[in-house]
């Protein structure tokens, strides 16, 4: 079943690649109290995600951040080693956190799986942003295809932040 607005987000675990090595994030630690943007796409160094939905998200994080944003995290089904490459390429360090959801369970539990067979990705995620506050779903943005980066944008939740 698909998340939507007044969900709670399920109890998960991220990795991510920092500096003492690879550690875990939960949900709970990540959204508690706090007021996040989540945002999902199908994989690292994509067309459409390196081209535009992972930039439009460094570009306006400050904007976003002014708005109340306690943090801006990208989640794909991609290893720690990939998301914190591709983050540093293309200048997420302080402004987006870098999340694999390695095994793709998180994704597959907020019901935002895809398989792209003929792009050889199974077992993403759609294109989407939501805002979450305390561990609720405030808005969600999906998009219709995984081509598409407008509904789910940067721009898009400047709107509902």
């Amino acid at each position: 079943m698909r998340i939507k607005a007044g969900d709670r987000v399920p109890v998960a675990t991220f990795k991510q690649l920092s500096t003492e090595g690879i550690v875990n994030i939960d949900t709970t630690t990540l959204l508690q109290g706090k007021k996040v943007v989540l945002f999902g796409l199908p994989g690292a160094y994509t067309p459409v995600c390196s081209a535009s939905h992972l930039p439009g998200f460094v570009a306006k994080s400050a904007e976003l951040k002014a708005t109340g944003i306690d943090d801006i995290a990208c989640i794909s089904v991609n290893d720690p080693f990939v998301m914190q490459a591709w983050g540093k390429e293309h200048g997420a360090d302080g402004k987006v956190t870098m999340l694999s959801d390695a095994d793709g369970t998180f994704t597959r539990a907020i019901g935002l799986n895809v398989d792209l067979p003929d792009y050889g990705l199974s077992g993403r995620s759609e294109r989407y942003s939501m805002v979450v506050e305390d561990c609720v779903v405030k808005t969600i943005n999906v998009e219709k295809t995984v081509f598409d980066h407008g509904v789910s944008s940067a721009a898009t939740c400047m709107l509902h932040a």
